[in-house]
């Protein structure tokens, strides 16, 4: 089986046997492609069941020569053992050369959060005044309220607003659902924001039940809620390296603190593994 057809039959693996979103697809084929690319670079023309451990093994090495971070390097080596296990399902290898190879050594590290003050600055950065106001101190309250990613946020249905009972509905990872609870102030600038402001702006029809939507009626990326949330940091003067996972991080920590159950906010997250989660007990010795 040549590359191409590898790489087809790896996709379509992908999208209908692991449910993965369009995003994690190309993910995992660019990591696949390092190895393609690194094949040419040496002038080699294995297919991928002759590719040798030594060469996968030389790539990590080149990798990290190239200054890519272990965390990268880790992504790198996974995509291509997943790619190695679906060969292995397809009878196409008897033995995957990825067996014998460990990923790089990766520190642990509460990532960067915000503080409590810092999270009331940043929401009273927010100009209620200019037509997008009530939409983005809606979406700030969310992300931090409910501990959303990004792409939660802006794929976040108003048919999964269960205002009433106190819950959101959402769709994570691989297509999974999860029941968040949601605050009375989020509740409060959503309902504001959909009664108001989204009420009297354009929507698109495909977009009608899409709570946040851009000037155009459309859905929001998740680059512009990026640019959202960086340009309140400046007006907010908070110089930290934020981004709308910052929220998400600080929702975890803040509830860890005050001393949440760590399988309560595993389940609240959506972690699959508790694993995951177990990065957020590592609190700052000041704390401690």
């Amino acid at each position: 089986m040549n590359w191409k057809l590898s790489l087809a039959g790896f996709r379509a693996y992908l999208m209908l046997e692991r449910s993965l979103s369009a995003n994690s697809l190309d993910a995992y084929i660019r990591d696949v492609r390092k190895l393609q690319d690194y094949l040419s670079l040496k002038n080699l023309a294995y297919m991928p069941a002759e590719v040798p451990p030594q060469l996968i093994s030389e790539l990590m090495k080149y990798l990290l020569d190239l200054g890519l971070e272990p965390t990268s390097q880790a992504r790198t080596l996974s995509g291509i053992k997943t790619f190695y296990r679906y060969l292995l399902l397809e009878d196409v290898i008897d033995v995957a050369p990825t067996d014998l190879i460990d990923a790089p050594k990766l520190g642990r590290k509460l990532p960067d959060t915000l503080s409590l003050e810092e999270i009331e600055r940043l929401l009273a950065a927010v100009d209620l005044s200019i037509p997008t106001g009530h939409r983005d101190r809606a979406m700030l309250e969310v992300l931090y309220a409910c501990g959303l990613r990004v792409s939660e946020l802006v794929n976040l249905k108003i048919s999964n607003l269960y205002f009433y009972e106190g819950y959101i509905l959402v769709v994570g990872k691989g297509n999974k659902e999860r029941l968040v609870p949601i605050g009375e102030d989020a509740m409060k600038y959503v309902k504001y924001y959909l009664e108001n402001e989204r009420a009297q702006g354009k929507v698109l029809k495909e977009y009608e039940n899409f709570i946040f939507l851009n000037h155009r009626g459309k859905g929001l990326s998740r680059l512009w809620v990026f640019l959202i949330i960086k340009d309140l940091c400046q007006k907010a003067d908070i110089e930290k390296n934020i981004s709308p996972h910052t929220f998400r991080h600080s929702f975890a920590t803040h509830l860890i603190e005050g001393g949440a159950d760590l399988k309560v906010v595993q389940d609240l997250l959506g972690h699959e593994s508790i694993t995951t989660t177990e990065i957020y007990t590592h609190l700052d010795t000041e704390y401690l």
